[in-house]
């Protein structure tokens, strides 16, 4: 028998990136193949992917990495695709929907029914999410009040890794990791909620079943057909891509951070058991049956820079911006900025909260703006970890992204804000590693994560502005407090 491999897809809402690993959790770096693709943005606030061109994404990226694959036995195909997904499904498993992203606002109208109707707090610390259009009853609301033909022919609700798995494998089993980000989900017991279901008017058979651990389900016989490389291969329930970053940014133990700056931004930790009481403005979800994540996620992060650049119309490089940033100094603008242009998630869940600026004058210039926008993504994402360390110390926090890694002076500026060191990891597939990594766990072909094998690009070591900082970060909460 030749060396056991296997297939890892990151089917994510900017793009579907898959590629071959070994059994150490090793990517193969000639199977690498990544498609790009946008969700659709509507004037109504809709973000969404459609069903059918989603699923063949996929296909592709697998076509294109089996093309790349050396000699070797795949065993199981790895999948993780992005959190609180949703998309409607009818008798014949095919599409009634979009798959509408975590994004897509369209339902925020329907948050104020939730909150007067029930009681936020309570619901809050039996699923691990506030109300707010990023989750599904949000959605549910809105779809069945707007959308009733819809409604009608929609047999089953479900994420777009279970849609993946239906028409791959015949099977519909979510994995616990994208169940529990739903917002209908027991966080503690595992299963669904039966109080949040019944008030949305949704029978059992309209949610999928959760997996059981280890779950795994062969390819239906048209896609051995097709892939006689994976004639032989299980499909995994796919993971959250929350999950899988923490895993593959070595994040996977107690005491360890992982914070991610990409289009949007997060801080999360995982945890052995859930925290007696979720703090305030934090979500928690689970990683598998015996793990727990808890954190807070930014819709705006790197989004916020080049949305702002395209505004402002700076036309000089980043390594400039840069060095003028540090020239000038911490808060040396005198600006206060409220980073919301895509609307709030953590901590506040504020669904009409927008963008803002105080203190412009005739001195404020481009780089003020962009300077004050960055240092503000970094006081939300402190205020993220201070609630985290409520319940769950930190003692190292790596950091990760695109935005985190593509940019000279963001994570200095992280650093200081936040007042510690941090380490950059240069894994630069993070969710995609962290995905097979629980895969191997979960097949018993590893017992633990090595996080010896993360890689850090570097660490940043905080420096003595962090005094100034916390002035301006405290300027900055009392604006925010203003106005809520």
């Amino acid at each position: 028998m030749g060396k056991e491999l296997i297939l890892g897809l990151d089917v994510g809402s900017s793009s579907v990136r898959g590629a071959l690993f070994d059994g150490r959790g090793r990517m193969l770096k000639r199977t690498f193949v990544k498609e790009e693709r946008r969700l659709a943005a509507t004037r109504e606030g809709g973000a969404e992917l459609d069903a059918n061109t989603a699923f063949r994404q996929v296909v592709g990226v697998i076509d294109g990495v089996l093309e790349r694959a050396p000699a070797g036995e795949i065993m199981h195909v790895a999948a993780c695709t992005f959190w609180h997904s949703l998309m409607g499904l009818d008798a014949g498993g095919k599409p009634t929907t979009p798959v509408f992203g975590w994004a897509d606002n369209r339902s925020r109208g329907r948050v104020a029914k939730l909150r007067r109707q029930l009681d936020e707090a309570v619901v809050h610390q039996r699923t691990g999410a506030h109300f707010h259009s990023s989750f599904w009853p949000a959605k549910l609301l809105w779809l069945r009040a707007e959308h009733k033909d819809i409604w009608r022919r929609t047999a089953r609700w479900c994420s777009l890794g279970d849609h993946l798995q239906l028409h791959f494998t015949g099977e519909a089993a979510s994995d616990i990791s994208i169940a529990s980000g739903t917002g209908i989900f027991d966080l503690r017991r595992g299963i669904w909620d039966a109080e949040l279901a019944g008030f949305l008017k949704l029978k059992p058979a309209m949610l999928p079943p959760i997996a059981a651990g280890g779950a795994a389900f062969p390819l239906l016989p048209k896609w051995r057909k097709r892939w006689p490389r994976l004639a032989d291969a299980k499909w995994l329930p796919a993971l959250a891509d929350g999950v899988a970053n923490s895993v593959g940014s070595g994040c996977a133990t107690p005491g360890r951070a992982a914070l991610m700056l990409g289009t949007s931004g997060a801080v999360r930790a995982v945890m052995d058991k859930p925290p007696a009481r979720i703090p305030d403005g934090l979500w928690c979800y689970r990683v598998d049956a015996r793990r727990f994540i808890l954190g807070g996620a930014l819709s705006d992060g790197g989004g916020l820079y080049d949305r702002l650049m395209q505004i402002l119309r700076v036309d000089i490089s980043d390594a400039a911006i840069g060095k003028e940033m540090a020239k000038r100094g911490a808060d040396s603008h005198g600006l206060t900025f409220m980073p919301f242009l895509a609307g709030e998630r953590s901590t506040g869940y504020d669904e009409f909260r927008t963008g803002e600026i105080r203190g412009l004058t005739m001195a404020t210039d481009a780089i003020d703006i962009l300077q004050a926008a960055m240092e503000s993504v970094a006081f939300r994402l402190a205020e993220i970890l201070d609630r985290i360390e409520r319940v769950c110390p930190v003692r190292e926090t790596v950091a990760s992204g695109g935005a985190m890694t593509a940019s000279p002076v963001w994570p200095q500026m992280i650093a200081d804000v936040l007042g510690r060191d941090i380490e950059v990891n240069s894994e630069p597939e993070a969710s995609l590693r962290g995905a097979v990594l629980l895969a191997l766990e979960k097949t018993g072909k590893i017992e633990t994560f090595n996080q010896a094998d993360i890689k850090v690009k570097k660490i940043v070591y905080h420096e003595r502005c962090w005094k100034i900082y916390e002035k301006a970060r405290q300027r900055h909460l009392v604006k925010y407090e203003n106005l809520r």
